[in-house]
């Protein structure tokens, strides 16, 4: 009898399916992986809905910082299709007054053209310390950025700015949980992983060391690892989310 289970991946802000190459060929030795498009909606709410319209009938789910933030709506509108879930330097708090305002300098920024400059002055804050002169990953940071788009760019922006607080809905997921981090990341802290991890029961949390917010390109071993384990832990029977 086949036992593979599909899985779904959503990627983060200005991100791709890129991403995900360096633990997608490990992945798929436990079944069909599927990376979500995610820049056509403008709201968590509608993203979600999409990518649930796309995906299998049951699946482990894995989001990556934005995805994240897909992953728990996607918990809250079809909680029985996943049977695992995985956050990625993510968080389940809501915008502050503070990064909105900052997100809308960088919408005005990409409106003029400008988005590639800006990822480029923010691509510090993506990484390691020790990574901030890695060329391939800089290059992966801006060809994500054009698959993506202003449009799409500016689209996931909005949504991000009108997402939820997903904390009160944590204790609600009763899937075997990954939360993975870097030890620095300086694009969402993982103080909020670990809040994360306490909030849902029996999550497991991991924090890989010298990684920042990418931990797919910059630390593909580690983060496979993690993944492949995560994949492997069994899903009790009826088990689901409520």
């Amino acid at each position: 009898m086949d036992r593979t289970t599909p899985i779904v991946l959503v990627p983060g802000l200005a991100s791709s399916a890129r991403i995900y190459a360096p633990v997608i060929p490990a992945l798929w030795r436990f079944g069909p992986v599927m990376v979500a498009n995610h820049i056509r909606d403008d709201s968590i709410a509608a993203i979600a809905a999409r990518v649930l319209s796309e995906a299998p009938p049951r699946f482990a789910l894995a989001g990556h910082s934005m995805g994240g933030y897909v992953a728990l709506e996607m918990m809250r509108q079809a909680p029985e299709r996943v049977v695992k879930l995985a956050l990625i330097n993510t968080q389940a708090r809501p915008d502050t007054p503070e990064a909105t305002t900052r997100r809308r300098g960088l919408m005005e920024r990409a409106k003029r053209g400008e988005l590639r400059a800006a990822r480029e002055e923010m691509f510090p804050e993506l990484v390691h310390p020790s990574r901030r002169d890695d060329a391939g990953i800089r290059q992966l940071v801006h060809e994500q950025g054009d698959d993506v788009g202003v449009e799409g760019y500016l689209r996931q922006q909005i949504a991000i700015i009108a997402r939820v607080d997903s904390r009160p809905t944590l204790a609600t997921i009763r899937c075997p949980t990954l939360v993975l981090t870097g030890d620095q990341d300086n694009t969402i802290p993982n103080a909020f992983s670990k809040e994360m991890a306490e909030g849902i029961a029996g999550a497991k949390l991991v924090v890989l060391t010298n990684c920042g917010h990418l931990p797919q390109p910059e630390q593909p071993e580690a983060t496979t690892r993690a993944l492949a384990e995560w994949l492997g832990t069994p899903v009790v029977s009826g088990a689901r989310t409520a």
